[in-house]
């Protein structure tokens, strides 16, 4: 189903930056378990029966002891849930919610959707509030949560209600790369050994995608269309420009052109105002990410923006919303959205 290369003799010194580098150290510590615990749901994803009946990993939140094959997986984060599918992991259930494709009616975001049904996954409902009652009844051995957006705020705020359900691991709201967030979540399910097999085949469409497209001159602004009406532009070391950054664009430094303003969310994206607009976001190449606001087509009939240089030149690409914080095929569709852009 996704595609795999051979591992890169690169991957292991990159790996070990990723774990120093992350407030969220995971250490694997092989330790015996007492009681019989909840009988394992028995799916396709099971692993070797060698794992070690717990390990103990330390989060933000403390040491947390977690099982070393678990098999009821509640994930809290739609954001993260496709990590989980990728590593062929067994999810119970799990929050819907993707930025830009979120379904409040339960439906799977169609990027995980098939795994989610094989698996017989449940949706968990969506909320102002995390249902814990709901997470209750899916009978977790493991609860993974935290990233970024609502999400892991509601997991924050219940993390000792969902500890005293299972063991529970939440990703930092600082961990926003999708490679630091797959190693996390991989390190604490188990399923560490499937992870070079993804960033591979990340890496040889970085590659593929690089050599196949014809990058314009300049430097590349990267846009948010909200439906609050107000400009959001995202800074150059986001995940989105650092992903384009790959492929060979040069991401312009608006937060300097902005005078450093305040930086909401995670520190990917901030207001800039309609005047000064035309200053900030003056690169000769423009990426816009429609989060719920106007269309490329719309936002050129607005003066504001139709008098900067991307829309003067007719340099104005439109990238799926899924590409904003992306995670594993987040990213993978950003690469091929860029190709057929840029593509010779």
């Amino acid at each position: 189903m996704r595609s795999s290369t051979p591992p890169s003799p690169q991957r292991p010194a990159r790996r070990a930056v990723l774990a120093g580098a992350s407030g969220f150290a995971l250490l694997a510590l092989a330790a015996c378990s007492g009681g019989d615990g909840q009988a394992a749901q028995q799916s396709p994803a099971a692993s070797t029966s060698t794992a070690p009946a717990t390990r103990t990993i330390t989060t933000e939140q403390g040491a947390v002891e977690v099982p070393g094959d678990p098999q009821r997986i509640v994930v809290l984060s739609g954001s993260l849930a496709g990590y989980l599918f990728a590593l062929d992991a067994p999810v119970v259930a799990t929050d819907t919610r993707v930025l830009g494709v979120t379904d409040l009616e339960g439906g799977f975001p169609p990027a995980w959707s098939d795994e989610a049904t094989a698996q017989g996954t449940t949706a968990l409902p969506a909320g102002e509030e995390l249902n814990i009652e709901a997470v209750a009844a899916a009978g977790p051995d493991l609860i993974i949560g935290g990233g970024q957006g609502i999400t892991a705020v509601q997991a924050q705020e219940a993390y000792e209600e969902l500890s005293a359900l299972a063991p529970t691991v939440l990703v930092p709201t600082t961990t926003t790369s999708w490679q630091e967030q797959l190693d996390l979540v991989a390190e604490a399910t188990g399923r560490t050994d499937g992870v070079d097999a993804l960033v591979d085949a990340y890496d040889a469409k970085v590659e593929e995608v690089r050599s196949s497209i014809t990058v314009p001159d300049g430097d590349a602004v990267f846009i948010l269309s909200l439906p609050v009406g107000k400009p959001y532009l995202v800074p150059a070391d986001a995940a989105l420009p650092a992903l384009a950054e790959e492929v060979g664009f040069t991401p312009d430094d608006v937060v300097t052109k902005a005078g450093n303003p305040t930086l909401y969310g995670s520190g990917d994206s901030f207001e800039v105002s309609p005047e000064l607009l035309a200053q900030v976001a003056d690169a000769p190449t423009a990426f816009v990410v429609a989060l719920g606001g106007p269309s490329v087509e719309e936002l050129a009939q607005d003066p504001v923006y139709a008098a900067l240089p991307a829309f003067r030149n007719g340099q104005v690409h439109e990238l799926p919303a899924t590409s904003y914080r992306p995670d594993y095929d987040g990213a993978m569709d950003a690469l091929d959205a860029i190709a057929a852009e840029f593509g010779s």
